[in-house]
């Protein structure tokens, strides 16, 4: 039914778009409608406004419809103290269970540092894989044994394994991209993935054998169409591997599974879910098959989480748990909201489920299949991700395919073109954080992890003749910012007093508030505590409440009319007792005057805030 063959529709008219063109145009005042429409990093369109797309209908997106399975992320060391948290986390209402080795593509400072059988039958105590709960595995060259052990683990206990879901995310291109090394050349390691799929699958495991998992494009900064365009490549090439060395088709297809990142762009992230399933089944109709449902996995994104202000993760997980699972992600694992500080404890692993149970049981976003369908913006969106990564796709296999263009490295340069442009606009806030460029709290406390984040557990060493490749390590867009306020952390210890920047307010508090508000967060982003300044029209009172401070810098903060008036003078009083200035907003025709009285940097939206944040904390100390 249309909103149109509603009761209510006849009460309230239907606005047309030219009707709302003319109210948009009436507000921008002369302002391009343009100004409206912003660009993906892959330069496709998002528009203020679509009509709806009355040729599409629902499609199937999980495997199984209905509710998605909640996962529960095994990472400590530990494999007793692991098992008991994993064990909390089905108690607590997770489905399943994410099991982590360092080395793994989400290790993320955490994991298991062992794979033998005593740490297995451990890690597995007590829970009923016979009950066929999911089970993640991350392949890792650090644990090149952990998908035998499991499967004598299954064979000890006597479970069959066909009724288990243990998925074994076999996965050799994704460590390649994200490690930089390949044990031997494709021709053989093909094989060698090969065999050990056969195996598995010979033994009754049929549920994601190999994993074509891209979440290593999305943390090294990738974009939406990169992260498909990979998850496609690596997916095709072990379809090839495995119908070269003795499976047929349908067989290979059945044991390969994707992965995807979710992040908190909504529109964007339930389209890349929904054009993941649309790509896949091209692949499954050019290889002569019948499209079945592909098994997709999400985890939440580790690219935008934040070590500093971290209560803000919840939010990100919680917006790209629903992305993921309105996308179609059978399952979902998201990230404890202190991953970046360490192994999260039962508190964060709680909040980390009880994020995918509120959504599940309160908001049941699981009971209808494809709810965007039908939404003009979701539906353009999926379509043109699904043309873009399809001609990435294809970019990819005229290199000779993933493993051949991993190997040039043409891909990987893409990737790094991308991600520069990501990080140059986390660096002038257009891409925002919040809690490390916008809107930073610097006097956080910090929240208790079981064990610190341990960046060797994110590293493998590559074997002896090891094929080298250019690798993508994962990267938080707040990094920069984190290692300015750790500078500043450690100022604070050894003096008892972090670097300082007096806010030197002109006029009255409704003349300086929002650009002195607007300071105080860019420079405290950088670990540069503000010191506000009395209001007073006196320059003698301002010089003197900045001597008071203990600060070396200082900024002016005013309307541009006070500026006019005042700036010069004030500039002068506070380069006279000392202060390295600057003046918040954007100077204009007062540049060279205010630059003669002593300002030396300008600060506004937009500004490079990282590159003036380094020199000021240096300046500040």
């Amino acid at each position: 039914m249309s909103a149109n063959e509603t009761a209510i529709a006849g009460v309230f008219p239907q606005p047309t778009e030219e009707q709302w063109r003319k109210l948009v145009d009436k507000a921008l005042k002369g302002g391009s409608f343009d100004a409206l429409i912003s660009k993906t990093y892959d330069g496709a369109a998002l528009a203020p406004l679509y009509p709806r797309a009355r040729d599409a209908g629902p499609r199937a997106l999980r495997r199984t419809p209905g509710r998605w399975s909640i996962l529960g992320r095994v990472d400590l060391a530990d494999a007793e103290a692991a098992n008991k948290l994993a064990l909390e986390d089905l108690e607590g209402g997770a489905d399943g269970l994410h099991i982590v080795f360092a080395g793994s593509q989400g290790a993320y400072g955490a994991g298991l540092t062992s794979d033998g059988d005593a740490t297995i039958a451990h890690l597995l105590e007590n829970v009923r894989l016979d009950y066929g709960i999911p089970l993640l595995v991350e392949a890792s060259p650090r644990a090149p044994n952990a998908a035998a052990a499991i499967m004598r683990y299954v064979d000890s206990h006597h479970i069959e394994p066909s009724i288990t879901r243990i998925s074994f995310g076999l996965d050799p291109l994704g460590l390649q991209a994200l490690h930089g090394f390949a044990p031997a050349p494709w021709a053989q390691g093909a094989k060698s993935f090969a065999e050990a799929v056969k195996t598995i699958a010979k033994a009754g495991f049929g549920a994601g054998v190999a994993v074509a998992d891209a979440r290593v494009i999305h943390a090294a900064g990738g974009s939406e169409t990169q992260e498909l365009a990979f998850a496609l490549a690596a997916g095709v090439a072990y379809l090839r591997a495995l119908t070269d060395n003795g499976l047929d088709v349908e067989t290979a297809r059945s044991l390969i599974a994707l992965r995807l990142a979710a992040d908190a762009d909504e529109f964007l992230g339930v389209a890349k879910f929904r054009a993941a399933r649309r790509l896949w089944a091209r692949v499954e109709e050019a290889c002569g098959l019948s499209p079945k449902p592909v098994l997709i996995f999400a985890e939440t994104a580790w690219r935008n989480m934040s070590r500093r202000d971290p209560w803000n993760n919840i939010l990100r997980g919680t917006l790209a748990t629903f992305s993921a699972a309105v996308g179609g992600a059978d399952t979902i694992t998201v990230l404890p909201f202190t991953q970046a500080s360490g192994v999260a404890d039962g508190f964060a692993r709680r909040l980390a489920r009880d994020t995918q149970l509120v959504l599940q049981d309160e908001s049941h976003i699981d009971v209808v299949d494809d709810p965007t369908s039908g939404a003009g913006g979701f539906e353009s969106l999926t379509e043109e991700l699904c043309a873009r990564a399809w001609a990435a796709f294809q970019e990819i296999e005229a290199d000779g395919g993933l493993p051949a263009a991993l190997e040039k490295g043409t891909f990987q340069g893409r990737v790094a073109a991308t991600a520069g442009e990501r990080a140059k606009r986390a660096a002038r806030a257009k891409e925002k954080v919040i809690g490390a460029n916008e809107f930073p709290d610097i006097h956080e406390k910090p929240l208790d992890v079981l064990a610190p984040f341990d960046a060797s557990r994110q590293s493998a060493d590559a074997p002896a003749g090891a094929i080298k490749t250019t690798p993508l390590p994962p990267h938080r867009l707040s990094q920069p910012f984190e290692r300015l306020r750790d500078e500043s952390d450690a100022c604070a210890q050894k003096s008892g007093s972090r670097p300082k920047i007096f806010l030197a307010n002109l006029g009255t508090v409704a003349a300086f508030t929002a650009r002195a508000n607007f300071a105080k967060n860019f420079f405290e982003a950088g670990g540069i505590e503000a010191v506000f300044g009395p209001e007073t029209e006196s320059t003698a009172d301002l010089t003197a409440a900045f001597r008071a401070s203990g600060a070396k810098l200082a900024c002016l903060c005013a309307s541009d009319r006070i500026y006019a008036d005042a700036a010069s003078p004030a500039a002068l009083a506070l380069k006279g007792a000392g202060a390295k200035l600057y003046s918040a907003g954007r100077p204009g025709e007062l540049e060279e005057t205010l630059r003669n009285a002593g300002v030396t940097e300008f600060i506004y939206v937009g500004c490079d805030m990282y590159d003036v944040l380094q020199r000021a904390l240096e300046e500040a100390k």
